[in-house]
């Protein structure tokens, strides 16, 4: 297995992306590779500050970077020999598996929808976030940021990936299923949860519980909650806030340990052609570690098949 990461994407890159990448290749099998993308001597050289052989790694040159403050179809057009170009370069040729970025999100959705683009049947593709469970674990919530504006029929697919992605990747046998709104019951909510609703209800391949409310985000009530890009987005950054709140004030608990986005490490770009993880912009190695952790677990449950299979 091949997991291709971009070493210059991130607001302390490269030198904590090159970090992450050691410290995931301790844990790894022998079978597993990790491929740097970017500037090959910026690369080396932090290779040699951290005492670490040149040859540690394969190197992928890349001699531009996508700026987190580009414009990312713009950048991404343009800057053929970045690194998230190359990224999705290798994806699309198998000669990675995975690819894994901490740099400009708007950019790695591009060239997902682009180079691997949207898997047949899947109107448009979701990030998948992640909130702690008070009895332990995850939940998966869909989407997080892709599409800030939703219909229907892309809340109800949401359902539907985010349901395969609980069961192949969490190991969870019936994922329960349940629609974000502003109350419990079937006809509340505005026209576009009314609307899902029903089609989540209607659709035999999941486990659909209905609506549930903002308190039901850290309980057992579902493993996977469907909202639009906004509405996901804005759960998820108070999510993370929680642990910052807690580390300012010195208040430490195992739980809200969880929300540390360090301990997931990123977001998956389900519904395309390949494996692709937006890492946070300021990822610490750990989260670097992790990032690939989590892509390695995504081709070992070969979500992108389980997704194409059922809409093919």
């Amino acid at each position: 297995m091949k997991i291709a990461l971009d070493a210059m994407g991130g607001d302390f890159a490269p030198k904590a992306i090159i970090e992450g990448a050691l410290l995931a290749r301790k844990s790894f099998p022998a079978d597993v590779e990790i491929i740097l993308i970017g500037k090959e001597s910026i690369i080396k050289s932090q290779l040699a500050d951290l005492k670490e052989s040149k040859d540690s790694f394969q190197i992928v040159n890349a001699d531009s970077v996508i700026e987190m403050n580009e414009h990312p179809a713009k950048a991404f057009t343009q800057k053929k020999d970045s690194s998230i170009a190359a990224g999705f370069g290798l994806l699309m040729q198998k000669h990675a598996a995975a690819f894994c970025s901490a740099g400009n999100t708007g950019a790695m959705l591009v060239g997902s929808m682009f180079t691997i683009k949207p898997i047949k049947g899947i109107l448009r593709p979701a990030i998948a976030g992640y909130l702690p469970k008070e009895a332990g674990g995850y939940g998966v919530v869909i989407d997080v940021g892709a599409n800030a504006d939703c219909k229907p029929e892309m809340l109800e697919q949401f359902g539907v990936i985010g349901s395969l992605y609980s069961q192949y990747v969490f190991n969870i046998k019936s994922p329960k299923v349940g629609l974000m709104n502003l109350g419990e019951e079937e006809e509340k909510g505005n026209i576009l949860t009314q609307a899902a609703h029903q089609l989540l209800k209607a659709n035999s391949k999941i486990n659909f519980i209905g609506n549930i409310e903002g308190r039901d985000i850290f309980n057992d009530k579902a493993d996977v909650i469907v909202c639009d890009g906004f509405t996901g987005n804005v759960m998820l950054k108070m999510a993370e806030s929680f642990y910052d709140l807690m580390e300012h004030r010195n208040h430490k608990d195992s739980f809200i340990d969880l929300f540390n986005y360090a301990s997931v490490g990123g977001s998956p770009i389900l519904g395309v052609n390949g494996n692709v993880i937006i890492g946070h912009g300021v990822s610490s190695p750990l989260a670097i570690k992790n990032m690939l952790n989590q892509a390695a677990q995504l081709v070992d449950s070969d979500i992108s098949e389980k997704i194409k299979c059922a809409y093919n």
